[in-house]
């Protein structure tokens, strides 16, 4: 049975709003919760929030949580300009996010590509990071890693020329891809552990995927591709949990076991046969080792807080 701490909607308010970046994109947030430290949640590529699921089931009691949209994900907009993509946009548009809900200091959450988000956020503004929990992600080059083969790397080219040579099959192709019972098949008895996830939990990342402009998705992995924040893990001066699943195709494990030994005093949450979504696969298991580790950011990092 699966762990769930029961809470009521009087414990804490929700909002939801728009933000705008530097190119004028509009950046949707929400904000659910109450307490402290806030927690900052980063997606991953083509996600619109499924992975956060039990974090807000299970914090928002006790927790103020704020999550967002990248620009052509979910509510947020598609830049006029395609290619306003890459991780000074993505910053951008956090620090804009950050504003708009008077956040001035978080812990930082990154799932996937959200590892890469929240470490470039770090080297840019530390002051506005109390601490990391860089789950299933790496610090970037995930082309060079997936599947421990350079397989996708060699290919890609090719994969974003036609997408550009041919926008309309594409987005055929793309949607019947995506969001089909095959596509949800296939990852449940190859990608992630089937007899774990939800189906309920797992099918809004396809519904929301499919729905995606294949170029633009194509781009911004065009750009995690080629980002890497490894020389910058040294400098990480701030609380940091690393979750690894020993199962994870997408993400190596020893990705993870890399990150941890690089950021100084880092902490490791190894998931015995976790994929790379463990967030909604094993959520019991991460509550309770986010629970000791939020209880352990220094005192005087929290008193930095001041949310509205």
């Amino acid at each position: 049975m699966r762990y769930h701490r029961r809470m009521s909607k009087e414990l804490y308010s929700a909002e939801s709003g728009f933000t705008e970046g530097a190119d004028g994109t509009r950046i949707h947030y929400s904000v659910v919760g109450q307490g402290g430290p806030t927690l900052l949640c980063c997606d991953g590529i083509g996600c619109d929030g499924f992975a956060w699921k039990y974090l807000v089931r299970d914090f928002a009691a006790t927790h103020r949580i704020v999550r967002w949209h990248y620009r052509g994900h979910g509510r947020s907009g598609i830049p006029e300009d395609r290619s306003h993509v890459g991780f000074d946009d993505l910053s951008s548009d956090l620090q804009a996010v950050l504003r708009a809900t008077s956040t001035e200091a978080a812990i930082f959450l990154g799932h996937s590509m959200g590892v890469q988000v929240a470490l470039e956020y770090h080297r840019r503004h530390p002051e506005h990071v109390l601490a990391l929990v860089l789950i299933c992600g790496s610090h970037g080059l995930p082309l060079d890693t997936f599947h421990d083969s350079k397989a996708l790397k060699i290919i890609f080219p090719a994969m974003l020329a036609a997408a550009e040579k041919y926008p309309q099959a594409t987005d055929l192709i793309w949607k019947f891809a995506a969001g089909g019972e095959l596509a949800y098949q296939i990852a449940t008895h190859l990608e992630v552990n089937g007899k774990l996830v939800h189906r309920e939990d797992f099918t809004p990342y396809f519904r929301h995927l499919s729905s995606m402009d294949p170029r633009l998705f194509l781009g911004m992995l065009k750009h995690a591709s080629e980002h890497t924040a490894f020389d910058h893990l040294p400098e990480v001066k701030v609380p940091t949990l690393v979750v690894a699943g020993t199962a994870d195709t997408f993400t190596p494990y020893w990705l993870s076991e890399e990150m941890h030994d690089r950021i100084p005093g880092a902490e490791l949450l190894t998931v015995p046969g976790g994929t790379h979504v463990a967030p909604i696969e094993q959520p019991e298991l991460l509550t309770l080792r986010f629970e000791k580790f939020f209880a352990g950011v220094p005192a005087a990092r929290k008193s930095e807080l001041r949310s509205a």
